[in-house]
């Protein structure tokens, strides 16, 4: 017996700014998710690197030597850095790997919003064991958990908002979304990082669990503007037709693309903040820059940018050229790898001196931009296109491309101290231009599956 939570969206509900009020209420829970999950991140790699698996600490997390040999059986021996790079991307990867769990299960069993409680109050328990170095695994298993409850359910709750015709105002509705989530991402590292500056890595994880409950009250507070809670009922059948099924089929391929951006993209939280400690001229003014305040730059570069993209669409859409979601997705993953490509520029300008802050500066603001072209479109398509019988499980399956990728960027990582940092950024440039190909050659027969002529 499969049980599912229907989540109509009522004639005549409230909106602003021509949306339904719901899509603030959660894109501000995101904002607050995101905030914890950004601050976080921005710190856990360098705090790895710079003192908790040095000697004197590493000997106190709780687990880690079984963890470590675990780890090391598969990939072989690894460095610090290497191992630190492998950790993070295990963490992040099975971040987006578990709402595929979470979308099952609130699909069959408990609903959205209660999955969405247990996500907010398991991260923001993960939150404050990161503040111990003894309950650092702990900490990750925790925030783990939580995102997979979270994660996939709040962004299907987007989609339930809108008619299943109206593509045009859920896809900007997903893209006030990613706004929300681009804001935590901003405010995040910022203040983590320069409480981890000032008074010491645990302050700056601690914050962001207060962050963390601060988004499971505005959940709470907004949830009479989401879509109206219908009791739970037995879908009469479950198996899908041939067309459902096609359908099916050319959105994970549409998500299996978008690894290949998504791995140029996610390394700007992994490795990328090693790179910019060891060769970036952090000191200004006798000022010195926080390193995780970099990977706050591409999500302003996409908030930024919103209403100039907005604008490109609209003028393309007077003209009858707005590109189709695959187009964007592709336009993307081209801006990605030109991202990566300024690091390269970078590290040959600066040949053996410091490189100037301006230029993680602007490949960050570049990612930022990417972003805005692929992730929340990806959202609002599959949102879209995918059946109602699974499509909470669908929206759990787009994050599943960012566990693959994520698992990708930590073992990526791992290569960065046998190459030189001009390969290692090429690489990644190499790796997004390779889904923008992709997205050429296999666009227009994906196209066809997911926009259907009309009869």
């Amino acid at each position: 017996m499969i049980i599912a939570e229907a989540t109509p969206t009522r004639a005549g509900a409230p909106t602003f700014m021509g949306h339904p009020k719901g899509l603030f209420f959660l894109a501000a829970t995101e904002a607050w998710e995101r905030f914890s999950y950004y601050g976080m991140a921005a710190l856990v790699v360098l705090y790895m690197v710079n003192q908790l698996l040095l000697p004197g600490h590493v000997e106190h997390i709780g687990g880690f030597s079984a963890f470590r040999a675990a780890v090391e059986s598969v990939v072989g021996p690894l460095s610090t850095q290497a191992l630190a790079s492998q950790i993070f991307g295990l963490y992040s990867g099975f971040v987006y790997f578990t709402p595929l769990l979470g979308g099952m299960i609130a699909d069959r069993w408990i609903g959205q919003r209660n999955a969405v409680v247990i996500g907010a109050l398991s991260m923001s328990a993960g939150h404050i064991a990161m503040t111990f170095d003894q309950s650092f695994l702990l900490a990750l298993l925790l925030l783990v958990i939580g995102s997979g409850f979270l994660k996939g359910n709040i962004s299907a709750q987007v989609g339930a908002l809108y008619p299943t015709d109206d593509e045009v105002r859920r896809t900007r509705g997903f893209v006030i979304f990613s706004t929300g989530i681009n804001i935590g991402a901003i405010i995040g590292p910022l203040l983590c990082g320069l409480l981890a500056q000032v008074y010491g890595w645990h302050y700056g994880f601690g914050i962001a669990a207060i962050f963390m409950l601060l988004g499971l009250a505005t959940y709470l507070y907004g949830y009479r503007y989401l879509p109206a809670r219908v009791e739970r009922r037995k879908f009469e059948g479950t198996r899908l037709t041939a067309a459902e099924r096609r359908v099916v089929g050319a959105l994970i391929v549409v998500i299996i693309l978008t690894i290949f951006q998504s791995t140029a993209f996610y390394q700007v939280f992994n490795v990328n903040s090693i790179w910019i400690q060891q060769h970036v001229a952090l000191d200004v003014g006798g000022f010195r820059i926080p390193v995780p305040w970099f990977q706050s730059i591409n999500s302003v570069s996409s908030v930024l940018c919103v209403p100039l993209v907005f604008w490109i669409w609209r003028r393309q859409a007077s003209r009858h050229r707005e590109p189709d979601d695959l187009a964007k997705i592709g336009s993307g993953a081209w801006i990605a790898a030109a991202s990566n490509l300024i690091l390269v520029a970078a590290i040959f300008v600066s040949g053996n001196k410091s490189v100037h802050p301006v230029w993680p500066f602007l490949y960050s603001a570049g990612l930022g931009i990417s972003f805005l072209y692929y992730w929340p479109t990806l959202l609002a398509l599959v949102s879209r296109a995918a059946p109602a019988k699974v499509n909470a499980t669908l929206m759990g399956l787009a994050f599943m491309s960012l566990f693959v990728s994520n698992n990708l960027i930590g073992w990526i990582g791992g290569f960065y101290e046998k190459m030189t940092p001009a390969q290692f950024w090429a690489m990644h440039a190499a790796i997004a231009a390779s889904g923008g190909l992709l997205v050429i050659l296999f666009g227009r027969r994906l196209s066809r599956t997911l926009y259907p002529p009309l009869q």
